[in-house]
């Protein structure tokens, strides 16, 4: 690590590091960045992520907090069928964690970026007393036929998940993958009509979905994906409550037609794990089938944030 000279020299250090990118014409140094954007309809999203709430130090490494800070944008855009243009930072770093911890959060940040051809336009730093708060917005491009919404669901779609779900406090939600490849293909190749991605919990994601399409749904318990971690917790709760009320998982709910279900199941696109856990209703409500045959109702489980 180098030393930066305060605030200016670890935007100079950072410039340094940030590589062209087509979509910039002008870059971080100015009063505003410069985009070449051609698309006719622009995707944004925003998330800020605070220090004691979304990640702690430890276990979380700085790099970690900046991987995900750019990941859970990437997730946003990858629940819109979208492609991720560009990224502006803004940050408020805590004063007594020094140079060297300023570097290595934008070093992770910077790992995210290349590894999605995202460019780094600029945003802004400050410092604080206070601890680490982090904000990211990222604007893309929608792909295939427009963007993929929540509110599209219809009576007789399949719903389909990637990977898995719960225990995502044991270390998933620092070092999770945004499914935006998955994304960009479904909606590239696929008629896909909804989707969003998994953050505050599998039943209250999937819930936004019901809310917004006006439709309801039926799940079968036993063909909910339940991770590795959710499955090794002893808490007095079980691991298919977990798997619906945990959230950070960063996965894809999505909803479409039978025949288009049946034929991603078939060729399966993507080496991400697909599975079908249930069927879009006309009735609305969540309901969840038990093993025994048995019904009940699902709430919309999973985080919220408490005004």
């Amino acid at each position: 690590m180098t030393k930066t000279g305060g605030e200016f020299g670890l935007i100079e250090w950072i410039r340094r590091r940030v590589a062209a990118h087509p979509a910039l014409d002008t870059g971080i140094g100015d009063d505003a960045a410069v985009l070449y954007w051609p698309a006719e309809k622009t995707l944004v999203t925003v998330d800020m992520l605070m220090e004691g709430v979304d990640f702690t130090f430890p276990p979380a490494s700085p790099e970690q907090v900046g991987r995900k800070a750019l990941a859970v944008n990437l997730s946003d855009i990858a629940a819109m069928g979208g492609k991720p243009i560009t990224a502006v930072v803004a940050v408020s770093l805590p004063r007594h964690r020094g140079a060297e911890f300023a570097q290595r959060l934008h070093e992770g940040i910077e790992q995210r970026a290349r590894e999605f051809d995202v460019a780094l336009a600029g945003g802004d730093t400050n410092s604080w007393d206070g601890p680490l708060v982090i904000s990211i917005t990222v604007l893309g491009e929608p792909a295939g036929r427009g963007p993929v919404r929540r509110s599209g669901a219809r009576a007789g779609d399949w719903i389909l998940v990637t990977g898995a779900f719960g225990g995502s406090i044991a270390g998933h939600h620092l070092d999770f993958t945004p499914r935006v490849r998955e994304g960009l293909l479904l909606a590239e190749n696929h008629d896909v009509h909804s989707m969003i991605d998994v953050s505050d919990g599998l039943a209250a994601d999937l819930h936004h979905i019901l809310d917004e399409s006006r439709v309801g749904a039926m799940l079968f318990a036993d063909r909910i994906p339940i991770s590795a971690a959710a499955l090794g917790t002893d808490d007095g709760r079980t691991s298919l409550d977990h798997a619906l009320s945990d959230g950070e998982d960063f996965e894809l709910i999505f909803t479409v037609s039978a025949e288009t279900a049946q034929a991603l199941l078939v060729t399966r696109p993507f080496d991400t794990p697909l599975t079908h856990i249930g069927f879009i209703e006309a009735s609305p409500g969540c309901r969840l089938q038990l093993a025994d045959g048995s019904k009940r109702e699902v709430p919309a489980l999973g985080w919220r944030h408490e005004l």
